[in-house]
């Protein structure tokens, strides 16, 4: 089942505009992530498809059927929506099995058993029914918190920076356990997070959100690979800024050319090229010539000098100074293949990915 926000509009007194007429689908069994810095409305949209919030602007459908628009709302228990908060809210005074129960009050005693081993069998716990939320492990209890929302089986499951109180190591593991999970519910799913490697390991598609409004909307893939503004550039993943002049259609940079989209004319822009994008290649040495390090380098752009080189890894990241041509030095950095070293002091041959490299308005000063 689907759910439809449409001209969803929302203002806090203390906060002023929050949703500034948002418009967004998630599709039956879809996960979509909704990302973006803290206060940009994420959770706000969440509260209002569960019922948390009243509906000041806008409708909302689910499965093609209104559940609120202004002055008119099915009461939270109605909607058959399921949420996971970001304290799991789990009640201490009852055991993981009574946990899961609370959501199945309206459902027959004799199918509840059924139900709650059911949940818990979905994530790895049913041998923990009679354990008490204290016993359980931070990531123990977020599983029982998404067993209890999958419990009553809701049309739409709603997750609050579900792993944001996880540590790093642990966060990784209970991250790929929740999406088969949910992949193999076949719910349409919406998650709130901030953090970019989450959305894009986790999400079908990502809603990245500014200031009250979806900025780009689509697969990781293309959000990653074609940012439309800067902004989705910059939040998506580190980039190095270059500046640069469009000439002949072309972004001239002090490391080479990418091409520019006709719009931008003549004007100085910045290209932000991520940093596994930018190629490096030993300089030649005596004994033979200069060696990639990483991609093809035909036409290399600049030679620069190494700052650090840090193991990192699944990579190897290198700062690098590289002359501005206008008597300053820019400071890049490069992402290479685990194993390869360089020292620091050393000279070495750089260029630009284009697949890496996207051209955008100069900022202002």
């Amino acid at each position: 089942m689907s759910i439809r926000f449409e001209g969803v509009s929302h203002s806090y007194p203390e906060r002023g505009q929050v949703l500034r007429g948002l418009d967004l689908d998630v599709g039956p069994g879809e996960i979509l992530c909704l990302l973006g810095p803290s206060g940009c409305g994420k959770t706000t949209l969440l509260r209002l498809a569960s019922g948390l919030e009243p509906l000041q602007a806008g409708r909302i459908t689910l499965g093609g059927q209104l559940i609120a628009e202004p002055g008119r709302e099915t009461p939270p228990e109605g909607r058959g929506v399921g949420f996971v908060f970001q304290d799991y809210a789990l009640f201490p005074h009852l055991t993981v099995e009574e946990n899961v129960a609370f959501g199945l009050r309206f459902i027959p005693r004799g199918q509840r058993k059924w139900r709650i081993m059911d949940a818990l069998a979905r994530v790895g716990l049913e041998g923990f029914a009679a354990a008490w939320p204290h016993m359980l492990s931070g990531g123990q209890q977020q599983r029982v918190a998404l067993a209890r929302a999958l419990a009553p089986r809701p049309s739409v499951l709603l997750l609050d920076e579900a792993f944001a109180s996880l540590d790093a190591r642990l966060r990784e593991q209970v991250r790929d356990d929740t999406l088969h999970v949910l992949q193999e519910a076949g719910i349409a799913t919406l998650i709130v997070t901030h953090d970019a490697e989450e959305a894009m390991f986790m999400a079908d598609r990502i809603a990245l959100m500014n200031a009250g409004q979806i900025e780009q909307l689509g697969t990781p893939t293309e959000l990653y690979l074609t940012p439309a503004t800067r902004f989705v550039a910059t939040f998506l993943g580190e980039v190095n800024v270059l500046p640069a002049r469009v000439h002949a259609g072309r972004a001239e940079t002090p490391i080479g050319t990418v091409p520019a989209p006709e719009a931008l004319g003549n004007q100085p822009v910045q290209v932000l090229l991520r940093p596994e994008g930018l190629r490096v290649m030993t300089a030649p040495s005596a004994d033979g010539p200069a060696a990639p390090l990483a991609g093809d380098l035909s036409g290399c752009g600049a030679v620069a000098e190494v700052e650090a080189c840090r193991l990192l890894g699944a990579t190897t990241l290198v700062h690098l100074a590289v002359p501005d041509g206008q008597g300053a030095l820019l400071h890049l950095h490069a992402r290479l293949p685990p194993g390869v070293w360089l020292a620091r002091g050393e000279k070495v041959s750089v260029a630009m990915d284009p697949q890496r490299a996207f051209v955008f308005p100069a900022e202002a000063p």
